[in-house]
């Protein structure tokens, strides 16, 4: 009598087999890119150059720098704004940059689905 339902062999169909180890090679190369992303730094500035701040792809702030003319100490709220702006920027830049190599790493189709991996 032959058998009913499942697949000959008792295995994965051979695409299924083929999709998850795509899957495989998706997950180590998105590690791979995470590791490379913690070594690179992003600097950006505000007040036209004045504040300056690095951080590095950790999200991690590694420098502040501040042009003598900005430091007024009568008007130490616009030092605080160009402060948080920079950082701010940098931090963009860190979110574009790992959002540019996981969507070359999907093909596009990243998404929520970054997620699940």
């Amino acid at each position: 009598m032959a058998k009913r339902g499942g697949f000959p062999g008792g295995g994965m169909p051979g695409n299924m087999a083929n999709l998850m180890k795509q899957a495989q090679k998706m997950q180590r190369q998105m590690e791979e890119q995470a590791k490379e992303m913690e070594t690179k730094e992003f600097t950006a500035t505000a007040g036209g150059g004045a504040v300056e701040v690095t951080v590095s792809g950790k999200r991690e702030v590694l420098k502040v720098k501040l042009q003598e003319e900005v430091v007024d100490p009568d008007d130490i709220e616009m030092l605080e704004d160009l402060i948080v702006a920079a950082t701010n920027e940098a931090l963009r830049q860190v979110e574009d940059a790992n959002a540019s190599a996981m969507s070359k790493l999907t093909g596009g189709i990243g998404g929520g689905m970054l997620g699940m991996f």
